[in-house]
């Protein structure tokens, strides 16, 4: 994200609206909250907002009430309704309204934060369409889950481990959890490489699980009693081995400034589910196969 876009987030729900605030400022945005349409409308005339996620449902002025006095009194500012309460009438009536686009909760973060991006870009330039570049839809390195190469295994899942249990599952919002972690040399400054799930199921795999069979053993079947047992005993047994014996091969760096369509031939060229982000030489995050997916719906739906 090149510029910092300035989100109000409204929402009757305490906990939902901090949390959602708290996220998107994670994400880069400049966010400010209101727990009703009538605060919303204050904020409003004191302070510009690019972009408002308004729920529908609230007490006092609802949210259609909230999105006619909104664009009454700052056209430009693009609005995004949130319920979890919608129908497809509602959304209707929504967009008729001039509001930007219509989600449902559940809703997941990223898929949050690239709407914003996109109702901003409309701000800007208007309905006109065009290709995104990787700084639009990347998810920033100050998110993403680091550590150094010659940290533990058990500390690498201590930080995996983190990232899933610190994720959002709610009935009103969602947010997954990383799936690997990028590893970084002991100064904490050049990326070595990465440390996914699948290379940690295939550290744990006995070695000669993997060597060369007789031909005569092309047949060979492990009974069960032989797996019994091996997979406590091989995950305990790597707790305390360095990060750098079993981490993935660097990924290639790619510029903020890639086209989107780039990025989606290196994927699926290289078989790579993620890629380095970089500006000016320094890393600035990192773009995943989800990402690529969420612009797409984003695009046909």
């Amino acid at each position: 994200m090149l510029k910092q876009i300035k989100v109000l987030m409204v929402d009757d729900e305490e906990r939902f609206r901090e949390t959602t605030s708290t996220l998107l400022k994670k994400r880069g945005f400049i966010t400010t909250i209101a727990a009703s349409g009538e605060a919303a409308i204050e904020v409003i005339k004191k302070t510009p907002q690019d972009v408002v996620i308004l729920d529908i449902r609230m007490g006092g002025m609802d949210g259609h009430e909230a999105l006619a006095e909104i664009k009454r009194i700052s056209p430009a500012t693009e609005v995004i309704m949130l319920t979890g309460h919608g129908t497809p009438d509602s959304a209707a009536k929504a967009l008729t309204k001039d509001a930007f686009d219509y989600l449902n909760k559940p809703c997941d973060i990223d898929l949050l934060a690239m709407k914003i991006q996109d109702a901003y870009t409309a701000q800007k330039i208007g309905k006109k369409q065009r290709d995104k570049k990787v700084s639009d839809v990347m998810l920033g390195i100050d998110v993403y889950s680091t550590i150094t190469m010659d940290a533990t295994v058990k500390e690498a899942m201590e930080k995996l481990n983190l990232s899933f249990r610190s994720s959002i599952a709610s009935s009103r919002l969602m947010e997954t959890g990383h799936r690997s972690l990028l590893i970084f040399d002991n100064t904490n400054k050049e990326p070595v490489g990465i440390l996914s799930i699948m290379d940690l199921l295939k550290a744990v795999r006995p070695a000669y699980l993997s060597a060369p069979k007789p031909s005569t053993a092309d047949s060979m079947q492990y009974s069960s009693m032989f797996w019994d047992g091996l997979f406590y005993t091989q995950t305990k047994a790597m707790a305390n081995k360095k990060v750098k014996d079993f981490m993935g091969d660097m990924p290639p760096m790619i510029d903020e400034e890639t086209n989107l369509m780039e990025v989606a031939n290196l994927m699926v060229t290289t078989g790579l589910r993620r890629l380095i982000v970089k500006k000016d030489g320094r890393v600035t995050g990192i773009i995943r196969e989800q990402d690529l997916f969420f612009e797409m719906a984003n695009i046909i739906l």
